[in-house]
């Protein structure tokens, strides 16, 4: 009787632990109504849910969408999981997330009419092995965001591939805490963006044969303001002259051809042990707000770039055919072989001191970056009075803390430092 009974609960609690695990994994499998049932999935998902995909080509004419908190989507590999949307009807992007604690992994997202993966207001962000790409190749017609946390927190990208965006492959903008780290970034208009964004760690990354490599941006007239602190570091920034393919009058539309590392109107940013190399306008740029050209209609925004430190990369092979408004403006004063970090000299009045320069705290620094070659070619001052002196701005500031994410909740795949 005993042994009946043992075998009974043994039964039972086997039965149980079976139904737990299927109301938490969701199998898809390929089929001419996969789009139906992976929308369903989406929208009868749990807390907890793992939505696993197929192996295959799975075609898509809609966009999706999640609101559920806590919801993994996993597919079998980056090459091998493939959500085609080329005959996409409807819907701004491929997927839309509007969901806390997500977690997407092992898939690629191609040929979305709008953004490939949007993420917004979540707290708690994996993107893990995800390629997003526009298979036709550069084209103003191709989908603005590859990978696009926006208003995020606590947002972690690593093993992933952005390819073809006509604004930028990897962005993640007016969000906190945010590391993206081991990814490649090719063939887009802005390989990888942080913008309006604070702590952030970009590094191991490769961004080549974008327009521009890596954008660290501080913008106007956006719900959050006030970016910085942010690192890049140990990331490969290589041949970025992919002729501008952005939509005219955006601002991705003004990054010149040819551009590796731009620090734009943001504060607290170390820029250091990269390889950047063979970008033709210039390897790197610090510059204000103004030298966009761009009106300021927003009297809450600082313009200014402040507390910026480069050191220590290895900076090669630039400025040999500068593009845009830097060939425009610059070539007839100085020739058409830039040096390899640029200045545009434009600092806040307000906060000069009475040797005439910004407080130790707040400085441009440059330094340790090999035998690199410098310019300040005084934006502000109409070129009257450019600079190759790189003394003034050989100083340090204090390095930047690591970004370190939250420990991921019981069950869920891990990341963070």
């Amino acid at each position: 009787m005993l042994k009946t009974s043992a075998s009974l609960l043994a039964l039972a609690l086997g039965f149980t632990l079976l139904t737990s695990c299927a109301k938490k994994d969701s199998g898809l499998a390929a089929g001419p109504d996969f789009q139906k049932r992976f929308q369903e999935a989406l929208i009868a998902a749990k807390p907890g849910t793992v939505i696993q995909l197929p192996e295959g080509r799975l075609d898509l004419d809609r966009g999706l969408s999640l609101s559920v908190d806590n919801v993994t989507i996993r597919g079998m590999g980056i090459e091998k999981t493939i959500l085609s949307f080329k005959n996409q009807k409807t819907g701004p992007a491929g997927l839309q997330v509007t969901a806390n604690g997500f977690t997407i992994e092992d898939l690629a997202i191609e040929d979305t009419k709008g953004d490939a993966l949007k993420i917004n207001g979540a707290n708690g962000v994996t993107v893990r092995r995800v390629r997003t790409e526009w298979t036709g190749g550069p084209s103003e017609k191709n989908g603005s965001y590859g990978i696009y946390p926006v208003q995020c927190k606590n947002v972690l990208v690593e093993e992933s591939v952005a390819i073809g965006a006509a604004d930028a492959g990897i962005y993640v903008g007016q969000s906190s805490n945010i590391i993206v780290r081991r990814s490649r970034a090719e063939a887009n208009v802005a390989g990888i963006e942080i913008e309006n964004s604070r702590f952030a760690d970009v590094y191991d990354n490769t961004a080549t044969h974008n327009t521009g490599g890596i954008l660290v941006f501080n913008l106007p007239d956006l719900p959050v303001k006030g970016g910085g602190n942010t690192r890049v570091f140990n990331n490969d920034v290589e041949e970025n002259n992919t002729q501008n393919f952005g939509a005219k009058g955006s601002m991705v539309a003004k990054v010149p051809t040819g551009t590796g590392v731009i620090v734009l109107a943001t504060n607290h940013v170390e820029v250091f042990k990269n390889t950047i190399k063979n970008n033709n306008t210039a390897n790197v740029s610090v510059i204000s707000y103004f030298t966009t050209g761009n009106p300021i209609n927003d009297a809450s925004y600082d313009p200014f770039p402040e507390a910026i430190y480069i050191h220590d990369n290895t900076i090669s092979g630039g400025g040999t055919a500068p593009g845009g408004e830097y060939a425009e403006a610059l070539a007839p004063v100085v020739g058409k072989h830039l040096p390899e970090i640029l200045f545009d000299g434009v600092v806040n009045p307000k906060q000069l001191t009475a040797a005439k320069r910004l407080p130790d705290d707040l400085r441009i620094c440059i330094q340790n970056n090999g035998d690199a070659s410098f310019m300040n070619y005084d934006a502000g001052g109409h070129f009257k009075h450019i600079s190759r002196d790189l003394r003034p701005y050989s100083c340090s500031l204090a390095p930047l803390s690591a970004v370190n994410l939250p420990a991921p909740a019981a069950g869920a795949p891990a990341g963070g430092n």
